[in-house]
């Protein structure tokens, strides 16, 4: 079953009831205090367990001249129906332990009879009962459908209760409250809808039926009510009622309601004459009325009231999250020479997201008629008159400089300035990563290093890029520079998305990875090496994955971290489900047509792409090198690994017996790996940084000793083409 049907299952659910369940919620909370306020009464006996049948019936007969009933209900109220001894009868509330009276029996107050009312039938009478009989048993279907939707999210029922990422508040609390009340809603529905198979007789009944035999019990002896041995043994919780003998016939008898059985004592003898056990369905009806409305103990009905709220929050935080499902920015053009300008803001950013900040600082500075200079990190040089550099990066990989400050680090410490310059960090990033700002760091660690750079401030670590923490950042670079002015946050129109539907997706593998399958809702021009580009209304931040093409397909691979924001969005998505998502060409990375030989290079879920152009290499040939944990993580990828001949499959295992890694399988193919470069073949790279990194130095190695060529001559030649996170 996939998590598509479980969701629309759910949300159709929720979208056909919510106003029956709406007014359940709201009567169920005003109920939840009724039993809280018996409890609370004067009238409840809290001791029932310890006080014997044989103790009250003793001191009620002192009391009053006829004892005609006893009855102990859910609440533990104790009521006595007896004849006084000026002749009269009445009904009360009883103290079980002196037989004095406590109160005249009360009546149900009138906003909880409205509310009984209206959340037992809906004051339909036997139509509305049908209909909340209906509605709790679709309220059970949203609780077991909710469950499945939370364990799929989470990655299985056993993850149940690991930790849940925060991506809005909406979304984190449905699920948070969920996990907690689930079983309670449950008990909840089940009893109702039990109480609705009663009301409307479906439940087999078994009436109970006494029989006995009075000529083997008679006696002329008379015992003492209160030395009665059942009575003596028997306490007040566990009674419901107690008729007492119409006459002094010794055919009449005492008749006793216990929770689990009903009773003939002798009244004479206090002998039992017949006993019988109340029914299956008798016992769980009585379970049901206690579970469904918390009589008798404050505890579950506190619980039942927080369920009932819970509710409430549900229909509110479901429907918000269903609407919220159902901005590349450039940087400004510069009005000042880099060597005129006092003011340098460089950025650094994977996906351009750093930009709109930057934007925003460079024209809050123009505003105050300050000379500054904006540019990428690697554009950075020398600066005549620079007396403040400013810092704004993001981190991309693990802990890696994003594409367009990859040469930084590199390129300050080659070039020399003459001026001492003031510097400020700041890190955007998000703490759901491990490698949160790493980059930023690095860069402040490096420039602590050079004597000509003096930090201003501490590095600046923003989360989720929260705009309000970039202003408090630029408060504290405001006074200690004394330049006063304000950051304005630019609002625009996301691009228009286009719309995919989601053809099938995988389980999670062994290494937390999903492969998923999309298809364009419209004819769409793209290739194996595009970007799909997916912004979640969660964060507003652009995430890009490399794709392959199949079939007019996208297959994306998907590595779902705990706390990831989008691989966790898309391990929601399911058969059918819609997605919004943008394609974005990316041509120095798409398969060549005219070569003869191709090496292909990957680890982990970077064989995306690959996989695509595996389908369409048209006659080329290809080798795939590929690298993953445990010979389990190959699994899911190949059923489409069809089209390349087997003995030019090459895989390393990382966490297997003998370790390997995608490097050490290029030593070994060497040869085959320079006559693909000197035969003007071409090798594509996909994967991690890191694994770029290991790769690069082993090729390095190769050319060098197999060709007596510097690598960086093939990629001035194109003929080394990465994609790389």
């Amino acid at each position: 079953m996939t998590t598509s049907i479980w969701r629309y299952s759910h949300l159709t659910l929720a979208i056909s009831s919510f106003l029956f369940i709406l007014v359940a919620a709201f009567t169920g909370i005003i109920l939840a205090f009724e039993p809280i306020t018996k409890q609370l009464s004067d009238y409840s006996i809290s001791n029932t367990e310890e006080i014997t049948l044989a103790q009250t019936i003793s001191k009620l007969q002192k009391q009053y001249d006829e004892v005609i009933s006893i009855t102990v209900d859910e609440n533990n109220f104790v009521t006595a129906s007896v004849v006084t001894k000026e002749g009269k009868s009445d009904t009360f509330y009883v103290n079980p332990t002196t037989g004095e009276k406590l109160g005249d029996i009360e009546k149900k107050k009138p906003i909880f009879q409205f509310a009984t009312s209206l959340h037992r039938s809906l004051f339909l009478k036997s139509t509305g009962r049908f209909i909340v009989g209906v509605i709790s048993f679709l309220l059970c279907l949203i609780a077991v459908t909710g469950l499945i939707l939370i364990a799929k999210r989470q990655g299985g029922f056993k993850q149940l209760f690991s930790k849940i990422i925060k991506e809005n508040f909406d979304q984190y609390y449905h699920i948070i409250i969920g996990r907690y009340t689930l079983i309670p809603i449950i008990i909840i529905t089940l009893t109702g809808v039990y109480l609705s198979l009663d009301r409307f007789s479906v439940l087999p009944t078994e009436k109970i039926n006494h029989s006995f035999d009075f000529s083997s019990t008679s006696s002329n002896e008379k015992i003492a009510v209160a030395e009665f041995t059942i009575f003596k043994n028997t306490t007040l919780n566990e009674v419901k009622s107690v008729e007492f003998p119409f006459s002094e016939d010794e055919e009449d008898y005492f008749f006793i309601r216990l929770n689990d059985s009903e009773l003939l004592i002798h009244q004479y003898t206090g002998t039992i004459i017949s006993k019988e056990n109340l029914s299956l369905t008798s016992m769980l009806l009585n379970w049901s009325l206690l579970l469904h409305t918390g009589n008798g103990t404050i505890i579950w009905s506190v619980v039942l009231l927080l369920s009932s709220i819970s509710m409430l929050f549900f229909i509110y935080s479901g429907f918000a999250m269903t609407f919220k499902r159902t901005q590349k920015r450039a940087l400004p053009k510069n009005k000042t020479n880099k060597n005129n300008a006092e003011i340098i803001i460089l950025v650094g950013s994977e996906t351009n997201n750093t930009y709109p900040f930057a934007s925003s600082l460079y024209n809050a500075l123009i505003k105050k008629d300050k000379p500054v200079f904006i540019d990428i990190l690697n554009n950075y040089t020398s600066y005549k008159n620079a007396k403040h550099l400013i810092f704004l990066t993001s981190t991309y990989g693990e802990g890696e400089a994003p594409s367009n400050a990859s040469k930084f680090l590199q390129l300050v410490q080659q070039t020399t300035i003459q001026n001492k310059i003031n510097y400020s960090v700041v890190g955007f990033g998000s703490r759901a990563y491990p490698h949160f700002c790493q980059f930023a760091i690095d860069i402040d660690n490096k420039l602590q290093q050079l004597p000509e750079f003096t930090p201003l401030l501490p590095v600046y670590k923003i989360n989720n890029q929260s705009f309000q923490d970039f202003k408090t950042w630029g408060h504290s670079w405001s006074k200690k520079t004394e330049i006063n002015f304000e950051l304005i946050q630019e609002i625009k129109k996301p691009k228009k998305q286009q719309a995919f539907t989601t053809v099938s997706k995988t389980e999670l593998n062994n290494d937390d990875s999903f492969l998923i399958r999309l298809q364009p809702s419209k004819k769409l021009h793209f290739n194996s090496g595009d970007l799909l580009s997916i912004t979640p209304k969660e964060d507003n931040i652009e995430r890009l994955y490399s794709v392959g093409k199949i079939d007019n397909d996208i297959i994306l691979s998907i590595k779902k971290h705990e706390l990831g924001v989008c691989s966790n969005l898309l391990y929601q998505l399911e058969e059918n489900e819609p997605l919004q998502a943008n394609i974005k060409q990316n041509k120095d990375f798409y398969f060549p047509k005219k070569k003869k030989e191709v090496v292909l290079i990957a680890n982990g879920t970077g064989i995306a792409p690959f996989l695509g152009m595996l389908q369409h290499k048209n006659g080329t040939k290809a080798h795939l090198f590929w690298g993953g944990r445990t010979k389990e993580s190959l699994k899911m990828y190949t059923p489409l690994l069809k089209n390349i001949e087997q003995n030019n499959i090459h895989i390393a295992y990382s966490q297997e017996k003998d370790k390997e890694y995608v490097q050490d399988l290029l030593l070994k193919k060497e040869t085959t790996i320079s006559s693909v470069l000197q035969n003007e073949g071409t090798i594509m790279i996909c994967g991690s940084i890191k694994m770029l990194k290991g790769v690069e130095k082993v090729l390095e190695q190769i050319t060098s000793n197999k060709l007596n060529t510097s690598l960086n001559h093939f990629k001035k030649n194109n003929q080394i083409k990465t994609d790389c996170y």
